[in-house]
């Protein structure tokens, strides 16, 4: 398999974005393709650059086992869609705003949801923003988090066949 790279993105890169990342990471980690499979996030916009994931999320994903305490915010690049393979937006609004910077030509655009199991890629949800939600947004943004981890896996781990 060749190396690919994820790049995972929502509106300021402290909750969706890095709690994806973290997972993603998690369980490229335990499948042993970190050496295949590079994975970041980052926000549409810099309201946060620099900063570490939002506490609640960093709270929740321990709880969980992901450990989100490294990551820090930025902003995309243009120089994210060469770096890239794929870019994951954790909304449609986010993917409407990556559609406007990609390049031309550029394929690697995707709704992250469509990637869940239990998800046409045409109607995949939205992961929902916890921001201002209690807990339970927390919660279960993770829950849909992991599902589509564990599609996305699938898609990029190599087969018997490869």
């Amino acid at each position: 398999m060749a190396s690919s790279g994820v790049l995972f993105v929502c509106t300021g890169n402290i909750c969706r974005s890095p709690t994806a990342d973290g997972v993603f990471r998690h369980r490229v980690r335990t499948a042993g393709l970190a050496a295949t499979i590079r994975v970041d996030s980052a926000g549409t916009h810099d309201y946060h650059v620099g900063a570490a994931p939002d506490a609640r999320a960093q709270a929740h994903a321990i709880r969980r086992g992901y450990d989100l305490s490294t990551l820090r915010a930025r902003q995309v690049t243009r120089g994210d869609f060469d770096a890239f393979d794929l870019i994951l937006a954790m909304d449609r609004d986010h993917l409407r705003f990556l559609r406007r910077i990609a390049p031309d030509g550029y394929a690697g655009l995707r709704l992250f949801m469509a990637y869940a199991s239990d998800a046409e890629p045409s109607s995949a949800p939205d992961v929902p923003d916890p921001s201002y939600g209690g807990a339970d947004c927390f919660e279960r943004v993770l829950d849909m988090i992991e599902r589509a981890a564990d599609g996305l896996l699938r898609s990029l781990a190599p087969t018997d066949r490869d």
